[in-house]
């Protein structure tokens, strides 16, 4: 019997050992995800750090290109974030400037980081005009003003962006349906512009009442790195609502998973 106690008490302590020594690993270890923001705000900043509480979120704004793009490649995901419309001229269309909002500086920045992006196979997230930049870097066009342009019963922007809401409905049989297991849902909205002609290599996978694209991916997910964008915002939606945490959780794993592969 006092063999048998005397191996318990070992063992326990043994354990309890190894738990400490765990606990205690170097930080340098468990490295926190790095998300970089082309345009941070308190939203964006809280809707992260819901899903990762740890991640360190590097904001790009006002950065010359080659600095910001230096500083993206040391990160394991991108977030395009909303804001200014984009220059017409970047999708051809540069004699109807007079009803846009520019800023050209981060177009030109956004349009670098995009690239590299990209070029290095990192997840990308998009809102907005993040959604609305994408396509444009991939050779897609916007509709420069929906209601003038586009007219439809769906209020798309609202003096009170807080009260502005409206129904989406979601392509089944695509990775955004597979990530928020929603097939329609009421999203906050702010936006006067959206996707007209489709990049190559995308698809659209959600949809408002009056036509207007609500989400895009890649049309071949299997063979390409995490991409996913929305016109709506998610970052100002209750985190119960199916159409805004999870979204930034399937965001977050994939970059976990970019960061796993990049060691490896």
């Amino acid at each position: 019997m006092k063999t048998k106690k005397l191996i318990t008490a070992c063992l326990f302590i043994l354990f309890s050992g190894l738990l400490l020594l765990n606990a205690c690993k170097p930080k340098s270890e468990d490295k926190p995800l790095r998300i970089a923001i082309s345009s941070a705000s308190e939203n964006y900043i809280n809707w992260i750090h819901r899903g990762d509480s740890l991640a360190e979120l590097i904001d790009l704004k006002g950065l010359p290109p080659d600095s910001a793009v230096n500083l993206l490649a040391t990160c394991d995901g991108f977030l395009l974030t909303g804001g200014e419309d984009i220059v017409p001229s970047r999708y051809g269309k540069g004699f109807d400037s007079a009803r846009c909002e520019t800023n050209p500086a981060r177009d030109t920045l956004e349009f670098a980081l995009i690239a590299e992006a990209m070029k290095l196979n990192k997840p990308v997230f998009g809102v907005c005009r993040g959604q609305q930049i994408l396509n444009v870097a991939l050779g897609g066009t916007l509709i420069v003003d929906i209601p003038t342009d586009h007219p439809g019963n769906v209020v798309h922007r609202c003096e009170d962006y807080t009260k502005c809401f409206h129904q989406v409905n979601v392509v089944k049989n695509s990775r955004l349906y597979e990530v928020t297991l929603s097939d329609t849902g009421s999203v906050t909205t702010n936006h006067h512009q959206a996707i007209e002609n489709l990049a190559p290599g995308l698809r659209i996978v959600a949809w408002t009442a009056d036509s207007i694209p609500e989400a895009i991916e890649w049309e071949n997910p299997e063979t390409k790195p995490f991409l996913m964008a929305v016109q709506w915002h998610p970052e100002r939606m209750d985190v119960v609502s199916r159409l805004s945490m999870p979204m930034m959780k399937a965001f977050l794993e994939a970059a976990g998973k970019f960061d796993q592969d990049k060691r490896d």
